[in-house]
């Protein structure tokens, strides 16, 4: 059965589950908290670190009957301030569990050190592939003023992918979905075949695959939009009838919008092998090709896309990376890379 977006905030809210628009001062906008009530009392992400946020919550907590005391358990989607910024507040008020990926929990409880040793991995990446010092300084500037919305988290639940959390009326089944964070974790309820996605999976943007450390704590980088594009492959398959994600309207036709993503990436991936087959370049010199000098804060975001596309591309030996010991650049694999992509 086909439902509207409200039909099926409706049916949700029929089922416990009730949207808290939770404000963010990031450029995505609000970010989606789900209030699950059962026992025991259930907070899906929790917004960032913010008094405006809290207050926020508090206000919609307080619309349904409860507050933050009452909150049992928080559960995490991904490791992302805008998702997870207040737990540790929540958690000091109410003493909730707090469920995530268990492979995360390390990361999550080192907060601040954590985002140091992205930040600088971040870094070599950018100067690897031709961005300008000048706009790393930048940037790791700006990624750590943001640091005060985010929070460390001890996960008192751990989850292993595929493990069950019970409760009084329902089960969520965690299942990992990495490619937008290492941590991407979805929610599945089976019987009422809602899904709660956090970002692995939005209507209205598509979730951009950042490169990032991976979370065995080794110092290669993943491959994010490989890793993401797998992930949807088992998403789509799934039979869910809602998906409520972390930003925006629920989700009610996820194998087509999943369809649509797939479609848009063999675009970006033909249009990034004519640009390389035209003459071999930087992760940065294709991203200034394709959508020109764009605003610092979005430079990391579209070398990750950049970075994405050329790493199916190597996959595949259409492309290969070619190390002047300085700067990566991308070079078509001769007589390959002329074949239909």
């Amino acid at each position: 059965m086909t439902h509207t977006p409200e039909e099926a905030l409706e049916q949700a809210a029929l089922a416990g589950i009730h949207r808290f628009a939770i404000p963010t001062p990031f450029g995505v906008g609000a970010v989606n908290c789900y209030l699950i009530e059962d026992e025991p009392l259930t907070l899906v992400d929790t917004g960032p670190n913010s008094g405006k946020a809290l207050d926020e919550l508090g206000a919609r907590l307080g619309e349904r009957g409860h507050s933050i005391d009452d909150i049992d358990l928080i559960v995490v989607t991904h490791q992302h301030i805008d998702h997870l910024g207040l737990i540790e507040i929540l958690v000091e008020h109410s003493g909730a569990e707090v469920a995530a990926l268990g492979a995360a929990a390390e990361r999550l409880a080192n907060f601040d050190q954590d985002a140091e040793r992205e930040d600088a991995f971040a870094v070599e990446v950018m100067l690897r592939n031709g961005i300008p010092e000048d706009v790393t300084v930048a940037l790791r500037s700006v990624s750590r003023s943001f640091r005060g919305w985010g929070s460390q988290v001890t996960v008192t639940r751990p989850l292993e992918d595929g493990q069950t959390i019970r409760f009084r009326d329902r089960e969520l089944q965690a299942l990992h979905r990495p490619g937008h964070s290492p941590s991407d974790t979805v929610f599945w309820d089976e019987e009422r075949r809602i899904l709660f996605s956090g970002d692995h999976l939005i209507a209205h943007i598509s979730s951009n695959p950042l490169i990032s450390l991976p979370l065995d704590g080794s110092e290669h980088r993943t491959q994010a939009l490989v890793a993401y594009i797998d992930s949807l492959e088992k998403t789509r398959e799934m039979p869910a009838e809602i998906v409520l994600p972390g930003h925006g309207e629920p989700i009610t036709e996820h194998a087509d919008l999943i369809g649509s993503r797939f479609a848009s990436t063999l675009r970006r991936k033909k249009k990034i092998l004519g640009l390389i087959e035209e003459r071999p370049r930087s992760g940065y010199e294709l991203a200034q090709a394709i959508w020109g000098n764009v605003a610092v804060t979005q430079a990391y975001l579209t070398l990750s896309e950049v970075i994405g596309h050329t790493d199916i591309l190597v996959n595949e030996g259409r492309v290969r990376e070619v190390d002047d010991g300085s700067v990566v650049r991308y070079e078509a694999n001769g007589s390959t890379a002329r074949q239909s992509p």
